[in-house]
């Protein structure tokens, strides 16, 4: 996720709490709904739904984030 941003992203992780709990956060839904998918884990097409959608905002806000860091940087 954002190539662009690897290194960035490596240093918010450990400067920034609330960027490194939205990334572990987004990570844990991918996993999540990979499991799903695969059958590993129950859940219905409508939680896979919703869990993509929590996901896919997750990663909007840690793009704001990105784009904000690296324009002040």
């Amino acid at each position: 996720m954002f190539p662009e941003y690897r290194d960035l992203i490596s240093k918010l992780k450990t400067s920034d709490h609330h960027f490194a709990r939205l990334f572990d956060k987004h990570n844990e839904l991918d996993e999540r709904i990979q499991r799903m998918e695969q059958g590993i884990e129950p859940g219905s097409h409508e939680q896979i739904e919703t869990l993509k959608k929590e996901k896919l905002l997750l990663k909007d806000q840690l793009y704001a984030i990105l784009r904000e860091a690296a324009t002040a940087a």
